[in-house]
């Protein structure tokens, strides 16, 4: 039988479910990386302004998250944390089968939390190669505060930032895979449910390898066009 005829067209077909899988895992991509961007930028702000405990804490965080392999964290969030949910749940005597903690959420918060280690890092560094002048000419203006930030260090930030945080975004579409391990039905989970029931391992899997690189051409597409436009007031290298 010719791969083209495996998958089929329909609601029920193979490349429906594929369709289905790629949006999942575009799914869990955004929401892991809007997820640690939020998680860095809070936490860069520690590390730049907080205090010696603070710090300590921010530190600590960004090593474990960096250390601790991520398909870990996900099977102890998942089924670590859906025990201790059940617990907290009875304690107060509501049913926890209604409350649950899904494949989504599990990638989507561990995702994010490992996101937000590295983050931090290209975040505080980004702030940190601002000009000094730049910010002290803000001060002695008045500006402070929230308005510094949004009219001075993240316009000066972003440039320095956005190739760290475009190879973030790169990273977290192939981590987007370790969540198969808990059977939540994304790409690489398609993929394997495909090929085990056609037997058909090696042209599923090398379908699931395309998708996964058209997903990375359009991406190096997008990112192309945000430099261009976030760089365009830059000097530019001869």
């Amino acid at each position: 039988m010719h791969f083209l005829d495996l998958l089929g067209w329909g609601e029920e077909s193979w490349a429906n479910q594929f369709i289905i899988g790629a949006l999942a895992t575009l799914q869990i991509s955004v929401g892991g990386y809007l997820a640690g961007l939020l998680i860095g930028g809070l936490v860069a702000w520690v590390k730049l302004r907080g205090g010696r405990v603070p710090v300590a804490i921010a530190n600590g965080y960004s090593t474990i998250c960096r250390a601790v392999p991520e398909v870990l964290l996900i099977i102890i969030l998942f089924y670590a944390g859906q025990s201790a949910l059940d617990s907290l749940l009875e304690s107060f005597e509501i049913d926890p089968e209604e409350w649950g903690i899904s494949g989504f959420a599990a990638a989507v918060v561990v995702l994010g939390l490992v996101q937000g280690a590295y983050a931090s890092e290209i975040m505080r560094g980004a702030i940190l190669a601002i000009p000094r002048g730049q910010i002290e000419a803000a001060q002695a203006y008045g500006l402070h505060g929230a308005g510094l930030f949004r009219r001075i260090i993240l316009p000066a930030m972003v440039p320095y930032a956005l190739g760290g945080l475009a190879n973030l975004w790169m990273v977290i579409i192939k981590d987007s895979a370790l969540i198969s391990v808990v059977g939540y039905n994304e790409l690489l989970f398609t993929a394997k449910q495909a090929a085990g029931s056609t037997k058909y391992y090696f042209s599923f899997f090398l379908f699931a390898g395309a998708i996964y690189y058209v997903i990375t051409l359009v991406s190096n597409g997008a990112i192309a066009l945000i430099e261009a436009r976030v760089r365009r007031w830059m000097p530019k290298m001869s």
